[in-house]
């Protein structure tokens, strides 16, 4: 079972920025589209980028040309580049593989990682 951990988010004045990362523990999740989705309170969990194993990247309109997704294969990782963030950006934001385009995932949930935009 892949085990994934999100880290890197944190409190942030709005217009700031943070990195967040994700960690996977199996390197065969480098062979598959990696995504960054978040759930603010009582709102379902939305998918906000993607990139592909070959670094084809996708956004929602909602954050395109403020966040910017990548990933380090030799370590495992996916990257995800918040700037100028605005309060409606909080959430929980979380990693995952998702399998076509709809809402199945490839692996369990991981804790996911606190963003909070508040002046």
């Amino acid at each position: 079972q892949v085990q994934l951990v999100e880290s890197g988010g944190g409190l942030v004045q709005p217009g700031g920025s943070l990195r967040l990362s994700c960690a996977a523990s199996r390197s065969i999740f480098n062979t598959y589209t990696m995504g960054w989705y978040r759930q603010a309170p009582g709102k379902q969990r939305e998918l906000v980028a993607t990139i592909t194993s070959g670094g084809s990247t996708n956004y929602a309109d909602s954050v395109k040309g403020r966040f910017t997704i990548s990933r380090d294969n030799a370590k495992n990782t996916v990257y995800l580049q918040v700037n100028s963030l605005k309060p409606e950006d909080k959430a929980v934001y979380y990693c995952n593989a998702p399998i076509g385009g709809g809402t199945l995932v490839r692996a369990s949930w991981g804790q996911g990682t606190q963003v909070t935009v508040s002046s």
